[in-house]
């Protein structure tokens, strides 16, 4: 089979298209037809050896696929053919075959294309978890999602609304911010204009995709009690302390990778019912060949990403 294979760490020139064996499942495994896998920021993080994640030299990268189920090991609950989508499983998306723990695969509804399912397992459990289980949301609090155009911050919006929550969102195109508005934030913020933090006062949650660039800015914003999720960050950071003092602030770290697969597992069950109603719509992005995950690995560090990436096998 046609998979990219990562032989040694570096650029995303190390992004090659080569021919290997195709994957055999075992006990609470499965092989997954791709039909679309998702890129995710991380997933260059780790190309590059600096990640939290360091998998031994040669793998196939790619966190999130969706596709059909092509086989599955003894006992498997999952019926061949079945239209699934892969959440989180680390290693091996960006392949024509991926292999799997079954824990990690979900099902896809017929409303979502397998697109759509590429972009929910890292985006979707990431805003989930930043909100519910680190922030603790609560319907009628308000919530700033900065940096709310890319793949996990729609999902942030879309889940912060349908929780009840008071959603707004920045984004630095224009084309960004009426997606923003389109998946119903009530209000858009242009986080590239001069002076655009001057309206941001008394939120509750802030979800942070760039911490280094703003967290200090975010912790003047807050409300009593208010708190700041760093999902993101590019660097280092100074803040002023007494911004958090004088308001009980809190900054809450938030990694995917902190979180058990039973926990994950968790997350999913709850977002079902979201994906099946409707409330729930991935936003796939620009689709490239998987050929070119070296093109798709520098578009995703671009300013003004808009929804999930994805390769196409």
């Amino acid at each position: 089979m046609k998979a990219i294979l990562v032989e040694r760490f570096g650029g995303p020139e190390v992004l090659q298209l080569k021919d290997v064996p195709e994957p055999t499942p075992g006990p609470g495994q499965a092989v997954i037809r791709v039909k679309a896998a998702g890129v995710n920021p991380a997933d260059t993080y780790v190309r590059c050896g600096t990640y939290a994640f360091k998998p031994p030299l040669p793998f196939i990268p790619g966190f999130d696929c969706a596709g059909l189920v092509e086989s599955a090991g003894p006992g498997s609950r999952l019926a061949p053919g079945s239209r699934v989508y892969a959440a989180f499983a680390p290693g091996g998306a960006y392949a024509e075959l991926a292999l799997v723990e079954e824990a990690r695969v979900h099902p896809l509804p017929q409303r979502l294309s397998f697109e759509q399912g590429a972009a929910i397992g890292v985006a979707y459990a990431t805003a989930h978890r930043a909100l519910f289980h680190r922030a603790r949301a609560e319907a009628g609090e308000t919530v700033l999602v900065h940096g709310a155009s890319g793949g996990v911050g729609l999902a942030a919006v879309q889940l912060a609304r349908r929780a009840g929550l008071v959603v707004w969102g920045s984004a630095g195109t224009e084309e960004g911010r009426r997606l923003v508005a389109a998946n119903g934030a009530h209000r858009v913020l242009d986080h590239g204009a001069a002076g655009y933090f001057d309206e941001v006062q008394g939120v509750d949650i802030i979800v942070e995709m760039l911490a280094n660039v703003n967290l200090d800015r975010d912790l003047r914003a807050l409300a009593p009690g208010g708190r700041v999720v760093v999902v993101g960050s590019r660097g280092r950071v100074e803040i002023d302390p007494r911004a958090a003092m004088t308001r009980d602030g809190s900054i809450l770290g938030m990694s995917l990778w902190n979180a058990s697969l039973e926990e994950q597992a968790a997350i999913h069950k709850e977002l079902a019912p979201g994906f099946a109603d409707g409330s729930l719509t991935p936003a796939a992005g620009r689709s490239f060949p998987l050929s070119e995950a070296a093109q798709a690995h520098a578009a995703v560090l671009e300013p003004g990403a808009l929804g999930r990436l994805v390769l196409i096998p």
